[in-house]
């Protein structure tokens, strides 16, 4: 869906195993940037739109001595939280709700127990 934070356009998926997934999100499973764990969800974040600023931001790329800075290459989510591939962040969705703004026809069901 798209959404926006802090003024500027994102694309979001809420992490489910059964809601509708975007191109990009079916893209990232066939290439496994995107891998169930159970009822989690495995992210490589430098697999999803990659780009050499956000790649160093997480200190994804190797270093020039040929060692590797993997630290923080993969997140994970649960169910229910939103992945925002334009920014490269997992987030709640408590705080989904309170930092993005839903755009478009796109739909938040909240469900209350």
């Amino acid at each position: 869906m798209k959404a926006v934070y802090k003024g500027r356009p994102a694309d979001v998926w809420e992490i489910s195993q059964t809601n509708e997934r975007p191109a990009w999100v079916k893209a990232a499973f066939e290439e496994n940037y995107l891998c169930w764990l159970d009822n989690h969800l495995r992210i490589l974040m430098s697999g999803l739109n990659p780009s050499l600023g956000a790649n160093l931001k997480t200190a994804a790329v190797g270093t020039i001595g040929g060692g590797f800075a993997g630290y923080n290459m993969y997140a994970l989510g649960y169910l229910g939280d939103y992945l925002d591939v334009t920014n490269h962040r997992v987030v709640s969705k408590k705080k989904f709700l309170k930092q993005y703004q839903i755009q478009g026809n796109a739909q938040l069901v909240i469900f209350v127990c």
